[in-house]
């Protein structure tokens, strides 16, 4: 019999090469789970404070997380809350962004629950997704519904500009809630210290054995 090899040319041969690209891609570099199958069981969710740089915040966000994936006997993940954190004090883009999470994650993660996390303008932010009366007229605010609220396992505050006015989070989460104010620190308290606003690494060990005892 003859030789019958077909010889590739043109888009015919670079489709061939592509395809096998692909093929061997698949192979060494699969593609990322989907999100659903990487579900964790407490989502770490953080709003950090004005202008605060890193991931979740290098003041208090980032540390912390570090600290409760320590403590923490379960699997963690975290999200930085999407919001500017500017001189806007832009409190409802903060809350429906960390609403909308909540709710993706409910829907993908069933049995998930989650630590709610504000530092500074971070903590209205949380506040203004709890419901709580003072924040309550901010523009585009989205306040958690109830079946979401039922799974916060904890809420942890820090610098809480709201405490300074007398504010608490709803009754329904007070007692999931820390709340801590460094002393001297004028932004949650009568201080008048700026550098003890911050200065919340002695904080971490009890906000991290709070977080433990109510997950």
């Amino acid at each position: 019999m003859g030789d019958r090899r077909v010889v590739l040319t043109g888009k015919w041969r670079i489709a061939w090469v592509l395809a096998a690209i692909l093929l061997v891609a698949s192979v060494f570099f699969p593609l990322p789970r989907a999100h659903a199958d990487a579900c964790t069981d407490v989502d770490v969710v953080v709003a950090r404070g004005t202008g605060e740089p890193g991931w979740l915040g290098d003041a208090v966000g980032d540390p912390l997380y570090g600290m409760l994936q320590d403590r923490l006997p379960v699997s963690t993940s975290a999200y930085a809350v999407n919001y500017p954190a500017d001189y806007s004090f832009n409190l409802g883009a903060g809350s429906a962004d960390l609403v909308g999470h909540l709710a993706a994650q409910a829907a993908a993660c069933p049995a998930q629950r989650f630590i709610l996390v504000g530092y500074s303008q971070g903590a209205a932010v949380v506040h203004a997704a709890l419901g709580t009366g003072a924040v309550s007229w901010y523009p585009g605010r989205v306040q958690l519904p109830g079946d979401l609220g039922d799974r916060v396992a904890a809420v942890l505050l820090f610098g809480d500009p709201m405490r300074a006015i007398g504010w608490n989070v709803p009754g329904a989460y007070l007692s999931r809630t820390g709340d801590w104010c460094t002393g001297g620190d004028p932004i949650c308290g009568a201080g008048v210290d700026a550098n003890a606003h911050v200065a919340y690494g002695s904080s971490f060990v009890g906000a991290v054995n709070f977080a433990a005892n109510h997950v």
